[in-house]
């Protein structure tokens, strides 16, 4: 189904050679230049304005945001010296839609979010008018384009474009007309063969490789590129639902091989000029090879609590318990609550495993042809079974439109399908919350701890199983037992898509081009200003105000998703969430050791006997004490996997924090946020700290002076239980403009400082 080759492999017009005799009749300088071949490097040559191939300054030729992450952005490049917008930036309302939690400040971010985008030319799209990602692909992306999201699942690589999601300061960067940072990343090479099987989707495809490549950490920060015979007979949107998935790989972006059917596609939504064929040039080189044979994909599922905990469903019919039990110990493992209890017996029924709910939504599972496909499977049959329901969400407007005009807006509710408008919450856990105890069968793109809203601290635990369209719609027809997608399949008739455009003509506003700087931004009482962060002193005492040992951390566990994106655009109110479901004991420790490092300032002295403790073990006196600042420190093994949200990193620092201290981060863009909200990344050792506990205290002198000189490797003294331990903290491959920011303590002051020159 899938081979991996940890290997550079080279390509001759699109097919990879694995036999040494065929590269023998390559030329050497052939060879010498096939990394330059590859599709990747060209978009990325031709968006590079730096001088040094290997370290890239990329300028993008767009942008995105939804109402989660617009507000803050727009403040962050307001208070660095914003006037107008230097590129197109799409500003959608289609995570806090809702408008339903915490009074009208969801609204009033949306109001905002026009003003902005009319005083500083951008376009605004409604609530429930399109996902993110649906109305980028329909109305921005482009062959040789590349585009930067606040949001992780930014990744439009089958029409031709390279898309990156990362946090919102790297915007805030674009924004302001300075570039995206980053060592030219590997290239590796995805190579499609075969044709999938009836009822197999693309979900299925994406979770296979999700499997192959996460936890082995494959492709991390790395570009795919996909290439070969198999991508002709995908459509589209089959292709996109590969696509929008490789997020869950790590990966940094990826591009697709282009064909007439791309032509098409943007020709429909009248942006013919946007397409060019891409394809490897001659002879090209991979860093690392994928291949995947189309023709072996089965139906997967993705159980809780990760997009990587992927089996074949034909598997867990045969044993369904056996799965469970697992799932079961891993929810005990990763809330480590005696008052959690996933009950088998809600779950398994007549030796079935049973879903309480289904969803299809979102940029993955809202797609036109997703909901033709499902339309038709269930035409005719019920899918409303007792505690059972499905709901169907297309992602857009347009696709929600064409699929009234093909009947399969009608199919659905006559089969007791509930089809609501494009929404991102069934994602990211707002809306459509199940009850206790049950699971939740989803296509959408993320299957986290709190993704479908249950709050284990509370004793509240569902679980999101990742499974395609048309296994979900099995399921749903087979009453809510878990079934494969082949097993009920009926191709949908052949109906050919058309683009309304007047939708979107009637409702976005679009200033593109038309920044009106008279106009009036419109503040909401929720949306509240950065408080005053200051630069980094000449030592730091970090104390641990959170120690998490599991292997992962991810983004949501760090800040929630779900009812907290309500306060998104007030930082000191969300801050109160950090960590909150992961360790709620996080937030009064470290304002505990704010207020610490404020009284000893005052008083040059402290009550706390901890930090005294350290301070005398470490002797130091009142001069070195008044150049050093308490501040608290998270450690985890390995944080950041999930959302590009800065928020996860921003409310840290909203509460004091100065530094991460990891064995290794899970994406780039949760290390990214870091440095730009002024948190230190440091990594250490695997098994240095293991015996770390709650305020222990990490002393690390000259800090300032070390990253003035561009030190990587840091010493520092941890004071533990009476003993003092010297450690080595690293900084790899920190560039020169991120110990700047550094320096000077966030984002924010390093704009600051350069404007007032």
């Amino acid at each position: 189904m899938i081979t991996l080759y940890d290997k550079p492999i080279y390509t001759k017009d699109g097919q990879p050679i694995f036999d040494e005799n065929i590269l023998q009749t390559i030329s050497k300088k052939d060879l010498m230049i096939a990394n330059e071949n590859t599709i990747a490097y060209g978009i990325l040559k031709n968006h590079n304005v730096s001088d040094d191939p290997n370290f890239l300054n990329i300028k993008f030729d767009s942008l995105c945001s939804h109402d989660i992450t617009y507000v803050g952005i727009i403040q962050t490049a307001m208070a660095s010296g914003l006037t107008s917008f230097p590129l197109p930036y799409i500003l959608t309302c289609c995570h806090n839609s809702l408008c339903a939690v915490g009074g009208t400040i969801n609204e009033d971010d949306h109001v905002f979010g026009l003003s902005a985008a009319r005083k500083f030319g951008g376009v605004f799209v409604p609530p429930h008018m399109a996902v993110i990602h649906q109305y980028m692909r329909e109305m921005m992306a482009g062959c040789g384009k590349m585009i930067l999201g606040s949001d992780s699942h930014t990744r439009y690589g089958p029409l031709g474009t390279m898309a990156v999601g990362e946090g919102g300061p790297e915007l805030v960067k674009q924004l302001l007309n300075r570039t995206w940072d980053t060592p030219m990343p590997k290239i590796i090479g995805v190579h499609i063969t075969g044709k999938p099987r009836a009822g197999v989707g693309p979900q299925d495809v994406a979770l296979a490789l999700i499997e192959a490549t996460f936890k082995n950490g494959f492709v991390k920060n790395e570009v795919l590129e996909f290439f070969g015979d198999g991508i002709d007979d995908l459509s589209i949107d089959y292709r996109n639902g590969i696509d929008v998935m490789t997020t869950e790989t790590t990966c940094l972006s990826s591009i697709w091989q282009t064909d007439e059917k791309v032509q098409e596609y943007l020709a429909i939504h009248g942006r013919a000029g946007d397409y060019k064929k891409l394809n490897a040039q001659g002879v090209a080189k991979y860093d690392r090879l994928i291949t995947i044979n189309l023709s072996e994909v089965v139906p997967m599922i993705a159980f809780p609590f990760h997009p990587s905990n992927v089996y074949k469903i034909a598997d867990v019919i045969s044993n369904p318990k056996m799965y469970i039990d697992k799932v079961i110990q891993d929810a005990k493992t990763q809330f480590a609550s005696n008052d959690v209890d996933f009950d088998v017996v809600n779950v398994i029924k007549d030796n079935a495993l049973i879903f309480g709910q289904g969803i299809i939504a979102g940029c993955s599972g809202g797609t036109y042809e997703n909901i033709e496909d499902v339309s038709h499977m269930i035409d005719g049959k019920n899918t409303s079974h007792d505690e059972f329901a499905l709901s169907v969400y297309p992602a857009s407007q347009p696709i929600n439109y064409q699929a009234l005009k093909s009947g399969a807006i009608t199919k659905l509710m006559d089969s007791g399908v509930v089809v609501k408008t494009a929404f991102c919450g069934p994602c990211f856990g707002a809306g459509d919350v199940p009850q206790n105890g049950v699971l939740s069968a989803r296509h959408v793109t993320r299957n986290f701890p709190n993704r479908e809203g249950s709050k284990p601290g509370d004793g509240q635990l569902s679980g999101v199983c990742l499974m395609d369209a048309r296994s979900i719609a099995a399921t749903a027809i087979n009453g809510g037992k878990l079934t494969s997608g082949e097993d009920y399949y009926v191709p949908a008739s052949d109906v050919k898509y058309e683009f309304n455009p007047k939708i979107y003509e009637m409702r976005v506003d679009n200033n593109l081009n038309n920044a009106q700087s008279e106009h009036a931004l419109k503040i909401g009482p929720n949306i509240k200003a950065w408080p005053d962060m200051v630069a980094i002193p000449e030592n730091l005492l970090l104390v641990a105000a959170s120690v998490i040992f599991d292997d992962l951390t991810t983004t949501d566990e760090l800040i929630p998703s779900g009812e907290t994106s309500s306060y998104r655009s007030n930082p000191m109110r969300l801050a109160e969430y950090t960590l909150s479901r992961k360790d709620p004991e996080f937030v009064p420790t470290a304002k505990n050791i704010m207020t610490i490092d404020a009284q000893y300032k005052k008083n040059a002295t402290t009550e706390n006997k901890e930090i005294t403790d350290a301070i005398n073990i470490l002797s130091l006196d009142k001069d070195t004490m008044d150049n050093t600042i308490i501040a608290p420190f998270i450690y985890a093994n390995k944080p950041g996997d999930g959302s590009a949200r800065e928020q996860a990193a921003s409310c840290q620092k909203v509460l004091g924090t100065w530094a991460n201290v990891a064995t290794d981060y899970a994406t780039k863009r949760y290390r990214s946020n870091c440095v730009n909200w002024g948190i230190i990344p440091f990594v250490i050792e695997k098994g240095l700290l293991d015996a770390l506990k709650r305020y222990d205290a990490l002393y690390v002198p000259d800090i300032k002076k070390a990253l003035i000189e561009g030190k990587q490797e840091i010493h520092a003294i941890h004071v533990a239980e009476g003993k003092k331990t010297e450690i080595v903290l690293t900084l790899p491959a920190m560039s020169d403009n991120e110990r700047e920011i550094l320096l000077k303590g966030c984002l924010i002051n390093y704009y600051r400082k350069y404007n007032e020159g």
